[in-house]
């Protein structure tokens, strides 16, 4: 059994100093890390919130994802896939089911197309010229609604492996929007021709 909100918080405690500070991360000392280590400092650790926030779209009704069902630069009748604008990164896309499930919510039908519609968005992404490798996230802690990330990493820029990219994502000069909607279409292209599916009318742009 987990610890206890009250246990992990205490666990965590006697690791800290006298400012609750713990100490920094293994990963600030890898050479993929976007920071160097002197001078930087971790927050200090804040006690458990209980009850958590409610997630946004928790009642369906309030849902954005929901409301934006019919949006993306792909569609088929369960899934859409949509490009978050703003990215430092060559291509974020974000696919999401049309309907209001979580993950933990799916029908076996929809974690099974999951697996293989991820598969197939990972294929067409690694497949643009000057593109590595295609991360995939999914975290869904502020969000009621299933979305899952999917990264480029762009080509040659080892620094940008792994774990950090996320964070070299948030720190980087906004990708050209015209070259990631190309290249956005490209996946959308493919997508159609390896699994069906369609374009929308939309310009698939959506909001983090």
């Amino acid at each position: 059994m987990a610890l206890r909100p009250d246990e992990f918080y205490d666990h965590a405690r006697a690791a800290a100093d006298d400012e609750l500070r713990l100490p920094l991360a293994r990963m600030t000392g890898w050479d993929i890390s976007p920071f160097e280590a002197d001078g930087l400092r971790v927050s200090a650790l804040r006690p458990p919130v209980l009850p958590e926030p409610r997630q946004h779209g928790q009642d369906p009704a309030d849902c954005d994802e929901c409301r934006s069902r019919n949006e993306g630069i792909w569609l088929n009748e369960r899934w859409r896939l949509a490009r978050i604008p703003g990215a430092g990164v060559p291509l974020v896309l974000m696919l999401y089911p049309r309907d209001h499930y979580d993950m933990a919510d799916l029908p076996d039908e929809l974690a099974a197309e999951l697996g293989v519609l991820t598969t197939h968005i990972v294929r067409h992404v690694q497949a643009l010229p000057h593109i590595s490798r295609a991360h995939v996230y999914r975290i869904g802690d502020g969000a009621a609604h299933l979305h899952v990330w999917f990264f480029a990493r762009p080509e040659g820029q080892t620094q940008l492996y792994g774990s950090w990219l996320p964070v070299w994502d948030d720190l980087l000069p906004e990708y050209p929007a015209d070259v990631a909607d190309a290249d956005a279409t490209a996946v959308a292209d493919a997508l159609i021709a390896s699994y069906g599916g369609h374009h929308s009318d939309t310009d698939g742009q959506m909001n983090p």
